[in-house]
């Protein structure tokens, strides 16, 4: 059993040719990794994740619970092996009837970086309405403007590449209290949820923040692990919206400095309304 590769994984170096006003010189340029990570299951395979090779029982967690409904308790041992073509984690469950079972569901193509629903061959495993969230904490809009600022000096594989998601939990007040990054923004919310899991952080008590667009599979990813208000860097989809609304998520977008529109469920970020702020200013 290979140790889970530690967080700062996921870095490699290549020779490059930089070219700057026409002149050439040869450098050391730093690349973010791509590993195709198998997921198993009691020993069944179930999918290939194009992933960074870090955290991944945080991983493993966290997928099993978005992908596969199975929390922390349905969670015997996590076997992670180096092979020769990736990393395999051998998720080994309290209930191996159900891999058996579901073996015939298996994933037959590679998800690419992070892509959850490559391979899937039925429309109701790429669409899944996920249930209600809980009622969650309600905080002020600002929150968001101060994770986002925090969130800037903890993305270490990012700073080094510029090619890396992060996935950050937050708290009421904006604290940024654990990051996760990786090559896929799906992989990044999945270690975020794992990591959440494991320290047994309650979802009802912040909100989560990520580096990305909101598609709708980040909705659905964070409704299904209870996380009540998803904040994101960049726009939303149509669907996400949809998911969202009907599953009673808050959902924010283009959160910038002293900016970002919510999409749905607004009474979870307290603002002023426009008149009050004028008669102040």
């Amino acid at each position: 059993m290979a140790a889970d590769p530690v967080a700062g994984a996921g870095v490699a170096s290549r020779a490059v040719l930089e070219v700057r006003a026409g002149v050439a010189e040869p450098k050391l340029d730093l690349l973010a990794e791509e590993v195709p990570v198998g997921v198993h299951y009691d020993g069944i395979p179930f999918a290939v994740m194009m992933a960074s090779p870090g955290n991944l029982l945080d991983f493993a967690h966290g997928f099993s619970l978005t992908e596969r409904g199975i929390a922390c308790g349905g969670i015997v041992e996590v076997d992670v092996r180096d092979v020769l073509e990736g990393i395999v984690l051998d998720i080994r469950t309290t209930d191996p009837a159900s891999a058996m079972m579901s073996s015939d569901q298996t994933r037959l193509m590679p998800g690419r970086s992070g892509c959850g629903i490559c391979g899937s061959r039925l429309l109701e495993e790429v669409v899944r309405q996920p249930a209600a969230v809980g009622e969650g904490v309600v905080l002020a809009a600002q929150a968001l403007e101060v994770a986002l600022v925090a969130l800037q000096d903890r993305q270490p594989l990012n700073a080094a590449t510029g090619a890396i998601h992060a996935a950050a939990w937050c708290n009421v007040y904006g604290t940024v209290v654990e990051v996760r990054e990786d090559v896929g923004r799906h992989n990044a919310l999945d270690k975020l949820i794992g990591a959440m899991l494991r320290a047994g952080i309650d979802p009802a008590t912040g909100f989560a923040l990520v580096t990305s667009r909101a598609s709708y599979e980040m909705v659905t990813k964070a409704a299904i692990a209870g996380i009540p208000l998803l904040a994101a860097i960049s726009a939303p989809t149509a669907l996400a919206v949809d998911l969202a609304q009907s599953c009673g998520l808050t959902l924010a977008g283009f959160v910038r400095p002293g900016r970002h529109v919510v999409y749905s469920h607004p009474w979870r970020l307290r603002v002023r309304p426009r008149q009050a702020a004028e008669h102040a200013s």
